[in-house]
C-alpha cells in the first residue's frame, strides 16, 4: 500500500522490502539483496517500536527482551549490518525514532523508556565514531502524537495529556516526517549527533 501510494505521489522507484526486524538473517538476505540490485543505500530511519506498558512491579522478563529486541537491538543489527553498504554510498544519514520518553520517563513505560534511551546512546556513539566516513546520525523523539493509539484513549485522559503540552495539543504525523526529512537531506549536512524533541514543550 505505502510502494502504491509513493508511486501516485510521483515517485520514481519504490521498491518495497517486507521483513520483521527480529529476524536478522533474513534482514541481512533482503537487505543485500536490495543493494545488490539497486546500489548503496545513503538514508536509514529506523523506526520500528512496540510498547508492553506495565507497573514494574509487574513486568516479565519476556516483555524486556522483546521490547529491547524490537526497539534497540534491531535498529543496531541493521544499522551495523549497512556500514559497509554505506561507504559506497554519499551523503549517508541514518534517523534513530527515540521518544521524549526516553528522556523524561513515564510512569509504567520503564521498558520502553530503556529501550529508547538506550537507542538515544546509540546514536551518539555511532555518530561519533562514524563522522570521519561522514556519516550522519541522529535521533528524533517525539512526545504526544496524534495516531490511532492515541485516539482511542478515552477523552478524559487526552485532555489531561493536553494539559502537560505547553502548545496544548498532540503532534502530527507530519510534524514527525518534517524532521526527519530535513535530518535525512543535505539542509542538515553539519548536524550529527543530536537529539530533537518534538514534543510542543512537553519536555521544558
Amino acid at each position: 500500500e505505502l510502494k502504491e501510494h509513493l508511486t501516485t505521489l510521483g515517485a520514481s522507484k519504490v521498491s518495497a522490502i517486507k521483513f520483521d526486524v527480529t529476524d536478522y538473517d533474513l534482514m541481512k538476505t533482503n537487505i543485500d539483496a536490495f543493494v545488490s540490485e539497486n546500489g548503496p543505500i545513503s538514508g536509514l530511519i529506523n523506526n520500528a517500536g512496540i510498547s508492553k506498558d506495565q507497573l514494574a512491579m509487574r513486568v516479565k522478563p519476556d516483555d524486556i527482551q522483546q521490547t529491547l529486541e524490537v526497539n534497540l537491538k534491531s535498529a543496531m543489527v541493521l544499522t551495523n549490518h549497512l556500514c559497509r553498504q554505506f561507504l559506497k554510498a554519499k551523503d549517508v544519514s541514518i534517523v534513530n525514532m527515540s521518544s521524549v520518553v526516553g528522556l523524561m520517563g513515564n510512569t509504567a513505560q520503564t521498558n520502553y523508556a530503556a529501550s529508547k534511551a538506550g537507542l538515544i546512546g546509540y546514536t551518539k556513539s555511532f555518530a561519533k565514531e562514524l563522522a570521519s566516513r561522514h556519516f550522519r546520525c541522529n535521533a528524533v523523539c517525539p512526545g504526544f502524537i496524534e495516531t490511532e493509539m492515541t485516539k482511542s484513549l478515552p477523552e478524559k485522559a487526552q485532555e489531561e495529556y493536553k494539559k502537560a503540552i505547553p502548545l496544548g495539543n498532540y503532534g502530527s504525523c507530519e510534524d514527525v516526517a518534517n524532521i526527519t526529512l530535513f535530518l535525512l537531506s543535505s539542509a542538515s549536512s553539519y548536524i550529527t549527533g543530536e537529539v530533537i524533541k518534538v514534543d510542543g514543550g512537553l519536555y521544558i
